[in-house]
């Protein structure tokens, strides 16, 4: 793990793959499996279970736990002390191993804000935003503003993060997009 700070009260287990330039700040715990990208960073009290997998850029913010189950495409960011479950239906009396779990996925570029849950189970799109807070109980599309409990779409946002208007092209850095069938989609080279 050359080229790789892990502060002296984190722990990175045997097995553990962790990217170069990837920060580990205090009381960490990596476990064994885990892989982490390059030039992430796991802020203070950050959990990374047994066989997660998190790409490269990844900042993942204080007191998050990420579970076996989810997983974090390149450049995601988690806030602070946001929520992932692993089990729809857990019981201390009947655990179900992580046969039991549901798949959790955050494409590129995803934004949870802080205190925000993500019910196990759904994908949330490329470039998307969930607002601090709020509970995601379904799918999410790319480039969706979610918000509320249960989360709902509340708009568009562009990969740079600035809130879309009715024109769909950013007045932050000029991109421009497009409605598909169900979705949103940048139009290349639109600026």
């Amino acid at each position: 793990m050359d080229k790789v700070f892990v502060h002296e009260s984190s722990y990175v287990d045997e097995g553990a793959v962790v990217g170069e330039g990837t920060k580990i700040w205090h009381f960490c715990h990596i476990q064994k499996d885990a892989i982490i990208g390059s030039r992430c960073s796991m802020g203070q009290n950050v959990n990374i279970s047994n066989h997660v997998r998190i790409g490269n850029g990844v900042r993942i913010q204080n007191n998050v736990s990420i579970y076996e189950g989810v997983e974090l495409e390149d450049y995601v960011f988690c806030g602070p002390s946001a929520v992932f479950t692993n089990d729809l239906t857990p019981r201390a009396k009947y655990p179900k191993g992580s046969a039991g779990y549901k798949r959790t996925l955050l494409k590129t570029g995803c934004t949870v804000g802080a205190n925000a849950t993500i019910v196990c189970g759904h994908t949330l799109g490329k470039w998307s935003m969930i607002a601090a807070g709020a509970v995601v109980t379904k799918d999410v599309k790319d480039y969706a503003l979610m918000a509320g409990v249960p989360a709902k779409q509340m708009g568009w946002v562009c990969e740079c993060g600035e809130r879309l208007d009715d024109t769909l092209q950013c007045s932050e850095c000029g991109r421009k997009y497009r409605k598909t069938e169900d979705n949103l989609a940048e139009i290349e080279g639109g600026r």
